[in-house]
């Protein structure tokens, strides 16, 4: 996306007590050739495996109908029209919000039935002025459509009713933790950490959500969905030596001069980044954890890990969506790469015979293929900017 602001898009999510599939859905898509980001949030009449089809149809619609621009009641009513109908109750019903940027500045918000966003600047919610559109055949379906200009450090927050509707029935929350409860909680998480990212953001949400619910089980499908506009956290991940000695300097230069944190990966690297820029390295031993290297520190650098076993557990986390909270070196790589916004990778190009298979040519490397596997979940999953260049 733009170069002066970054979109980070995270959601948080949790099903309804006893139920092994949640009928809200969450979908997200870049356009890269539009300079454009697409989420959606929907929540499927029910719970359970009905709900679900009906909310992951509804998102992925939405998607393909707003990249198309196709003209937005008309997209509404096809998808509620191509519903399937409830046998029990005869209607077919999703909720939807739809976040539709560009990286021209502007951002569409189109919701049906879904609690309102809101939209949080400089520790205070804005009241957003919207238009209401009827769909002619679906009278009772109203679209409510916004527009938002972002400036730095604004957030948008969706979620489904799950949220508004914590602790409903309760003596504490008779009428449920309501929008004005969940925007008191988000004002005051940003006035204590105003730095907060999006992911841990709607995390707080739906923790602070299911405090609210009777014995803490959900009563309802929840999701919370945050978008935060910002100044890109810039982070250069270098890995494997140059193909040539005579490249050395390079490779600790580029290092050295880049502007946001660093990371080095691999016990040669880390040496010839030392040797080169003169200073010392540091290992942690008390960092070993579960068959991972320790991590080691060098003034200048904010984390020195092993090289091929490190990135392929980073590759497993960020494709299963689930960083462990611990200290060892692969989680707190993986972290790393996730609170990032554009992570630049540097890729030495020497054969290390150590990790080379005999049974593939060369060009397919155990080191380049592996930092390719994270560089694509980044991308695709994450929707990071990733630059990779090899020396």
């Amino acid at each position: 996306m733009s170069q002066n602001l970054f979109v980070e898009i995270e959601f948080s999510q949790c099903n309804k007590h006893g139920e092994d599939i949640c009928g809200d859905s969450f979908l997200m898509q870049k356009i890269e050739e539009q300079k454009r980001l697409i989420a959606v949030l929907s929540d499927g009449l029910g719970h359970g495996v009905k709900a679900g089809i009906l909310s992951t149809m509804t998102a992925s619609m939405a998607v393909k109908f707003i990249a198309s621009d196709l003209e937005i009641g008309r997209s509404a009513e096809i998808m509620m029209d191509a519903l399937p109908v409830c046998q029990k109750r005869q209607i077919s019903y999703a909720t939807f919000s739809i976040f539709d940027y560009r990286e021209s500045g502007s951002a569409r918000i189109i919701e049906m039935d879904n609690p309102g966003f809101m939209h949080i600047r400089q520790g205070k919610l804005l009241d957003t002025a919207y238009q209401e559109v009827a769909s002619p055949r679906h009278q009772a379906r109203k679209l409510r459509i916004s527009h938002v200009e972002p400036r730095p450090r604004d957030r948008l927050v969706f979620m489904s009713d799950g949220v508004t509707q914590a602790g409903l029935g309760s003596d504490q929350h008779k009428l449920g933790w309501r929008l004005s409860g969940c925007s008191e909680f988000v004002l005051a998480a940003l006035h204590d950490d105003p730095d907060l990212s999006a992911r841990d953001l709607s995390r707080r949400i739906l923790e602070t959500a299911l405090q609210k619910e009777i014995d803490k089980q959900a009563g309802d499908d929840i999701t919370v969905g945050v978008v935060y506009f910002r100044v890109p956290r810039r982070t250069i991940l270098l890995t494997g030596p140059p193909f040539s000695k005579e490249r050395d300097g390079i490779y600790a230069r580029n290092l050295d001069l880049f502007d946001g944190r660093k990371v080095v990966c691999g016990g040669t690297s880390a040496e010839i980044v030392a040797r080169e820029l003169g200073r010392e390295i540091q290992t942690d031993l008390r960092s070993h954890r579960c068959g991972i290297p320790p991590v080691s520190h060098m003034p200048g650098v904010d984390l020195i890990t092993e090289g091929i076993l490190t990135l392929t557990r980073v590759a497993q986390f960020l494709e299963q969506g689930d960083i462990p909270r611990e200290n060892h070196g692969a989680a707190q790589l993986a972290q790393m790469l996730r609170d990032s916004d554009a992570i630049s990778f540097l890729v030495g190009t020497k054969i290390n015979e150590a990790h080379q298979d005999p049974s593939h040519p060369a060009e397919l490397e155990i080191r380049r293929n592996i930092v390719k596997r994270v560089a694509k979940v980044l991308q695709e999953k994450y929707l990071k900017e990733i630059s990779l260049q090899y020396i």
